[in-house]
């Protein structure tokens, strides 16, 4: 009884859509053990809380004893997935996308059981068949389904291009799941169209249509857009305990009940006062991807600072020689990336000097003084 609760929870909690259900359900209390494929490609070295969740997922099939098989798209990813994309993504070279994969198990150890994994580069088999091997492949989908995405079809009504690299990628994925006789495949909902052509495929070589689960797409801190680094509204597993914390705090309130389902498996009532749901939220965020002890130190800080107004003693500090434009110090230590964004940061009264917001773009430091960016980010400056 316990484990067929465990089965619903899981075919329920935190699933958008699943093909197959009724099936795989009796497949799962019967005790069978099944092969779970993920896949994603290093296009970027870092994993954030959008990642988490299909990880999340995969995490608690292995804990009911199914493999979980990982596939690192090291081929694919020179191409990149036209999911969800208006423009064809730069091509990546050979030592970006090695770099990016380096971190990527670090990372991903944090959820899953790595050593229970069964991890493969799709490189192992697509860098070795040719044309005859590629043609084969392609004859067994039409071109006019693949065209029919709402991806492709945006494009083509924009005028924007579509690679014939492109249209392959689909194929390819659906060939990942041959490759290693898939199951089930799990990914975002923007995955839909992928992991469906991995059905087609299996179907059309004699092989059982793996079944498909979809899960919902985290929306980034902004509350507007889905989760990704290259918009800057991500919270990163890897970042340090405090900016976790804070980032999680920021979030609008309407976030709350979507980041509790999704991130940490519980739900979120909302009598609940979203300032103490947020320190809740975080604090488990944290205690997950770094420590219970660092969870605890990030909360103390984040009260001290924001709520008792102190200013943390560990802050970051630049010394300088000499009187000097506060936009330089940034930029040139790297602390904001340009002139630009230190006049975008001015014009939202976002930078305080010994807290009093600043406005003049030649504001001076003519002496030692607290710099603090935004709502979490605080530099000492020191002048010799």
């Amino acid at each position: 009884m316990k484990d067929e609760q465990k089965i619903k929870e899981l075919l329920e909690r935190g699933v958008a859509e699943l093909i197959g259900k009724d099936n795989l359900e009796k497949r799962l209390k019967s005790g069978e053990k099944l092969r779970i494929k993920h896949g994603a490609d290093p296009t970027a070295p870092d994993l954030h809380l959008g990642h988490s969740v299909v990880l999340k997922k995969l995490k608690e099939f292995q804990e009911l004893g199914h493999k979980i098989v990982f596939i690192i798209g090291d081929f694919t990813a020179k191409i990149g997935d036209p999911s969800g994309r208006t423009t064809t993504r730069p091509v990546l070279s050979d030592k970006e996308i090695k770099n990016n994969a380096k971190t990527y198990f670090q990372q991903v150890g944090k959820i899953l059981d790595i050593k229970k994994t069964e991890i493969h580069y799709n490189g192992e088999w697509f860098s070795k068949e040719g044309w005859k091997d590629v043609l084969e492949l392609t004859g067994k989908f039409s071109l006019h389904r693949i065209l029919e995405r709402d991806d492709f079809e945006k494009r083509i009504e924009s005028g924007a291009e579509i690679s014939a690299a492109e249209i392959l990628y689909p194929i390819m994925q659906a060939y990942d799941s041959v490759k290693i006789k898939a199951d089930i495949e799990i990914g975002g909902t923007d995955q839909k169209f992928n992991m469906l052509a991995g059905r087609t495929l299996q179907r059309r070589m004699n092989m059982a249509e793996q079944y498909v689960i979809t899960i919902p797409l985290l929306i980034g801190t902004d509350g507007e857009k889905k989760m990704s680094k290259s918009l800057g509204n991500y919270v990163g597993i890897t970042e340090k305990p405090e900016t976790q914390y804070g980032k999680i705090m920021s979030i609008p309130d309407k976030l709350l009940p979507g980041y509790f389902n999704l991130l940490i498996n519980l739900n979120f009532d909302g009598k609940e006062n979203p300032r103490d749901a947020k320190m809740r939220l975080a604090f488990e965020i944290v205690k997950t991807y770094h420590s219970e002890k660092e969870a605890k130190k990030a909360q103390e800080n984040f009260i001290n600072l924001f709520q008792k107004k102190e200013i943390p003693s560990d802050i970051p500090e630049i010394k300088i020689k000499k009187e000097e434009a506060l936009g330089d110090i940034l930029v040139e230590n790297k602390i904001i990336s340009s002139k630009s964004e230190f006049r975008r940061l001015l014009a939202e009264n976002a930078i305080d000097v010994d807290e009093k917001t600043i406005t003049d773009v030649h504001h001076k430091i003519e002496k030692n003084a607290i710099i603090k960016i935004g709502k979490r980010k605080f530099i000492r400056i020191i002048l010799n």
